[in-house]
């Protein structure tokens, strides 16, 4: 993921003015790494190592989301919802 894209990204998702790290932020860039990580993976099929982390990354997003879930379900919908993570 490119430097670029990341601020615009954090951008978007903040609660507060200097908010880098919270939940909706970490879980934003999560599913952009994901979503890149992934197309590199349709190319390179057998890039195994790549496939490992991209693993990593979606449990990590998913002990996020599970987190969120259980603290504000609203705010839980709505990342759902803008990041377009269920069908």
């Amino acid at each position: 993921m490119s430097t670029v894209v990341k601020p615009e990204i954090i951008a978007e998702y903040k609660t507060h003015e200097k908010d880098t790290g919270s939940s909706e932020v970490q879980i934003a860039l999560l599913t952009a790494r994901i979503n890149h990580l992934t197309e590199h993976l349709r190319t390179h099929r057998k890039d195994f190592h790549s496939r490992r982390g991209l693993l990593q990354m979606a449990s990590r997003r998913r002990k996020l989301l599970d987190y969120i879930k259980r603290h504000n379900m609203p705010k839980y919908n709505e990342l759902l919802q803008r990041l377009s993570l269920r069908k």
